[in-house]
């Protein structure tokens, strides 16, 4: 059906549709959407096996759009993605194809956005939804979303949505929406979970499945490089470096740390870099690709997750850092790159134990990957060359360069120079920090493009080879890393380790507390640029634009290479403080401080610190105050304490004066001591107890004599029952 196809006018659609394709520069229909389009629009149930990039989204959206009814505001279309980024390029793709339809309105749902503001846009109405399973479940069982109306259902990615474990969702929307629908599912592959319930809800479906021929991977360039001896961060830069076609970048590894450490190595090697994983709020990564879209962004670090849906026109290659578990991985990863008839290029590292899954990579792709070289010194410098030749013709093309001639001719003039002379000063000052040319030992070679055969360490002013090291550290064996799988051989690529002679130095770096940056961050970037140990960096004072470090002292050749170092997007710039230059932190403002008891996550502990630089003081502590001409207060009684020493003593009545000296606490009685020689001497010569006893109560009764019970005698005292416990009453006998 597709070969008599030439354009999107012979699938009979309307004039709107017809015009917004024209728009995107659609042409001709892909196999896909030839073989999709006319089906859908007869309502026919379709079972459709294509890998992305190949068109689906117009393959589905562009005959359902033929079959909306505008005047109703109720959904008729729900599409169900297993990502919350494929979800909004979904919407887009419908909301781009219905730019010439009257009253349309299209809503994507996923977690991550604010349920508020979903209810309020369901509220509002929308024809199409787009959403993941899981938010799709909780508006219906919030009966939110109404879907009484529905007319058709289209389950994208269906494989990717069992893998990610959506599968008993997807069945249980199918449960709960009208059986009336049209239904379309596609997928990549065709396991036989996806068989089942494809032959369970829908209805006689019309199975289409694109040959390998066809496949996406037709128009990516594919390429691997033979992970030995050089370490894979320094491997990746170089290539990145002489990539012709290079313009933005998806990096794909394997798990969501490796996408945070592998993004702040590239950005610390001044790359524009950032992470994406499954560990990002929804605005975070919203934020992440539309500054990829921008250019603000080259590279990108994924997950084959947190990648899916991203479709970027600007991502001409995909680099598989880490070798992705199976094939459907891999060629869900390259279809980031080469969509909808665009060239692409695609990656990939591969260890020496990899190489059986390359070759099933092959088998799937029914394509040989080529091998590459790593690029050598004069790669790098004939890329830059060609660089900046192109860049002085765009200039020369697109400038008037009169102004720049006079001042040129005047400057040769003034200093007897020729124009020869002053061009390759020009040309110096062009290359910034990319230098022309790479020396092998100096400038402009740094880790990421250094040789394999030239491992070297910094030794107090002069490089000098690693294999003068101690014998004791050629006989180490494999470590292994991060990830074993990705684990290259000992004779990995060189690092520039600094020794230090002892002393130390206070260097001042261009990146502070507003721009987010954390010690460890400065710790980790200077001990991987710099190949200093983190144990020799010392004091880390973070201040408001800048932060100081303590550091040994640093040749020139190892601040050259700090220099350019680049912590949270900024160039670090470092320099050593100067004699008397130093800054202090001082307490912050009362206002500015954090409650008692607040915990900061960030800080360390107190209150915050003024990020204001003052002098160090200087000198010891002030003596301590002498309170001796503290003003009096008016209320206090300075008159001296009475003394009573001359008081003449008051004898007490009945008694003699005393004659004796008297005591300092003074008030001693001058009575002579009682005698109690007149005292009782025992209990006898006490005097009796008063006694309480009525005179006229009645004498005790005790005559009375004693009557024995009927039919029952007291034992004598050698008869008396034993009992079950010592001590117990006698048990009674019936």
């Amino acid at each position: 059906m597709s070969d008599s196809i030439a354009s999107f006018a012979d699938l009979k659609l309307s004039a709107p549709i017809l015009q917004a394709l024209a728009d995107v520069g659609y042409e001709t229909p892909s196999p896909i959407q030839a073989a999709c389009i006319p089906i859908l629009l007869d309502g026919g149930d379709i079972l459709g096996e294509a890998q992305t990039g190949t068109g689906k989204t117009a393959a589905f959206a562009l005959p359902l759009l033929e079959r909306l009814d505008a005047s109703d505001r109720r959904p008729q279309i729900l599409v169900l993605t297993p990502t919350r980024e494929l979800a909004i390029q979904v919407a887009e793709a419908f909301q781009k194809y219905a730019r010439y339809l009257r009253d349309f309105h299209v809503l994507p749902i996923y977690g991550g956005q604010s349920m508020v503001v979903q209810l309020r846009q369901l509220s509002r109405g929308a024809q199409v939804i787009v959403g993941t399973p899981g938010r799709v479940m909780d508006h219906l069982e919030r009966k939110s979303l109404d879907l009484t109306n529905l007319k058709a259902l289209v389950l994208d990615e269906a494989d990717e949505m069992l893998r990610m474990g959506f599968i008993d969702d997807v069945e249980w929307i199918l449960q709960h929406i009208p059986d009336t629908r049209q239904t379309a599912l596609f997928s990549a592959t065709m396991p036989d979970v996806i068989r089942r319930v494809a032959h369970k809800y829908l209805k006689s479906p019309q199975e289409i499945k694109i040959k390998a021929s066809t496949s996406t991977v037709a128009a990516i360039s594919q390429r691997y490089w033979q992970v030995r001896g050089v370490n894979k961060l320094d491997a990746l830069t170089r290539i990145l470096e002489v990539e012709e076609t290079f313009d933005a970048a998806i990096i794909f590894v394997r798990t969501k740390i490796a996408t945070e450490e592998l993004a702040d190595k590239l950005e610390a090697r001044g790359y524009a870099a950032a992470a994406i994983n499954g560990d990002m709020n929804q605005g975070m990564r919203e934020r992440v690709i539309e500054q990829l879209k921008s250019g603000t962004l080259d590279i990108l670090v994924a997950t084959d997750v947190a990648a899916r849906g991203i479709d970027v026109p600007r991502v001409s290659h995909v680099i598989n850092y880490d070798i992705p578990y199976d094939t459907e991985a891999y060629v869900h990863r390259i279809g980031r790159t080469g969509r909808a008839g665009r060239t692409g290029n695609a990656i990939l590292f591969v260890a020496p134990r990899e190489r059986g899954m390359l070759r099933a990579i092959e088998r799937a792709t029914r394509q040989p990957i080529e091998q590459i070289s790593l690029p050598t010194r004069e790669d790098v410098e004939g890329r830059r060359i060609a660089q900046l030749k192109q860049l002085i013709l765009d200039t020369i093309e697109a400038e008037d360069m009169q102004y720049f001639s006079e001042v040129l001719d005047q400057l040769a003039e003034e200093n007897e120079l020729s124009v020869e002379e002053i061009a390759p000063a020009l040309l110096f000052m062009a290359q910034k920090e990319r230098p022309l040319k790479v020396e092998e030992h100096g400038h402009g070679w740094d880790v990421a493009t250094a040789p394999a055969d030239a491992p070297r360490k910094f030794d107090g002013g002069s490089f000098t080879e690693r294999n003068e090291r101690p014998a004791r550290f050629e006989e180490r064996g494999e470590r292994p890393r991060f990830e074993r799988e990705e684990r290259a051989p000992r004779e990995r690529a060189p690092r520039q380790e600094f020794v230090s002679d002892g002393k130390t130095q206070r260097y001042r770096i261009e990146v502070g507390r507003a721009h987010g940056v954390m010690p460890k961050e400065i710790v980790g970037a200077i001990a991987n640029e710099g190949g200093i140990d983190g144990r020799m960096i010392g004091q880390i004072d973070l201040f408001d634009d800048f932060s100081t470090v303590d550091l040994p002292v640093l040749p020139e050749p190892l601040l050259g290479v700090l220099k350019r170092t680049r912590v949270r997007g900024q160039t670090i710039n470092i320099r050593a403080l100067a004699e008397g230059e130093r800054y202090e932190k001082s307490r912050a403002p009362r206002e500015e401080r954090r409650p008692q008891g607040a915990y900061d996550e960030g800080r360390r502990g107190g209150f915050s610190r003024d990020e204001t630089p003052r002098p160090r003081r200087e000198g010891g502590f002030p003596e301590k105050r002498s309170f001796d001409d503290r003003p009096r207060s008016p209320y206090n009684n300075e008159a001296p304490r009475r003394s009573f020493d001359d008081r003449p003593p008051r004898p007490r009545e009945g008694g003699a004066p005393f004659d004796g000296p008297r005591k300092s606490f003074g008030g001693d009685s001058a009575a002579p001591r009682r005698n109690f020689s007149d005292a009782p001497r025992s209990f006898g010569d006490a005097p009796p107890k008063r006694s309480f006893a009525r005179d006229d109560s009645a004498p005790r009764r005790d005559d009375r004599p004693t009557q024995p019970r009927e039919g029952f005698s007291k034992p004598a005292f050698g008869d008396k029952p034993k009992t079950g416990f010592k001590g117990g009453k006698p048990k009674k006998s019936w």
